[in-house]
């Protein structure tokens, strides 16, 4: 079985593949070489060009280590399997969020303005997360971290899901829970149902003061309608995604008020590889074997 990824991929996070596993390596740019056309299984990252996907008549699956797949399904042929690195990121990104709202509730871009400025701000009051209300848009495994991370701190923790679940509200039921929010953060995929999801009437439900976290996908927010309420200081937000990606050195999100800008980072960390090759090494293993891959996306997404 022929086993596409990146080239420079570290030989050590792939030791002890079955031997029946050949592996080919894809270019990060310019055309891919034959053997990778006829590749069973493909570790897909963002360097991989889509459109050959259509030209692979032998590719069975595709797995990628990012949690949201939104970049590649649509151009996955029919009657090949896509699985995503669900649970590759819990840590990181969980412990993004919580440093996100941590420096939003410290006012750590005021903090930082004032630095800039060499100003000494006793006026400025910071808060803490205890007692707050923090409204997860999106239970997944990174949701589920981000509570078990955020409980200790003494918070009330509303799970919010596209799908109803035992102890989870709806997205139907956004108009009753964002009144009483003291914080939301954006954990959901992009979908038709979740683009520009966090809108003018969304933000306008919120308490003044609220806090809006996004470490989902740029496209849930209306950027438009965020830099307004940002600029009326009618909230305060963390941003690690933007739309569009790289964010334009004119983009006037830049110098909104109370924003603290990540660019794509809480996931990178030095662990995010060996994280996301275990999983690879665990589904190639079980492809061989004919049991069942974990973290199929199917059906609605």
């Amino acid at each position: 079985m022929k086993l596409a990824v990146l080239e420079g991929t570290d030989p050590e996070l792939l030791a002890g593949l079955d031997r029946r596993v050949e592996l080919v390596y894809f270019p990060k740019q310019g055309e891919l070489p034959a053997a990778v056309l006829q590749a069973e299984f493909l570790v897909a990252t963002r360097q991989f060009l889509t459109d050959y996907l259509a030209r692979m008549p032998r590719l069975r699956v595709v797995q990628t280590i990012s949690a949201g797949v939104d970049w590649i399904r649509p151009f996955v042929p029919p009657g090949v399997t896509l699985a995503d690195g669900r649970g590759v990121h819990d840590v990181a990104v969980s412990e993004w969020v919580v440093g996100a709202l941590l420096a939003l509730v410290k006012l750590a871009p005021e903090l930082a303005q004032a630095r800039r400025e060499r100003s000494w701000r006793t006026d400025l009051r910071l808060d803490e997360l205890y007692e707050k209300r923090v409204l997860l848009l999106g239970y997944g495994s990174i949701g589920r971290a981000v509570e078990a991370r955020l409980l200790p701190f003494g918070v009330s923790v509303v799970r919010v899901a596209r799908r109803r679940r035992p102890g989870v509200h709806t997205i139907s039921e956004l108009g009753e829970l964002l009144p009483n929010a003291d914080a939301v953060v954006l954990l959901l995929p992009l979908t038709a149902e979740t683009r520009r999801l966090v809108n003018r009437d969304f933000l306008a439900a919120l308490p003044p003061g609220a806090l809006l976290v996004n470490a989902g996908r740029g496209e849930l927010v209306d950027q438009q309608a965020l830099l307004e309420a940002l600029e009326a200081g009618r909230i305060r937000a963390a941003i690690d995604v933007a739309d569009p990606e790289p964010l334009p050195p004119e983009d006037p999100l830049w110098e909104a008020p109370g924003l603290w800008i990540s660019p794509h980072r809480a996931a990178i960390v030095p662990l995010l590889r060996r994280r996301g090759y275990a999983l690879v090494r665990e589904q190639v293993r079980r492809y061989l074997e004919g049991r069942p891959l974990l973290n199929v996306v199917a059906g609605s997404y």
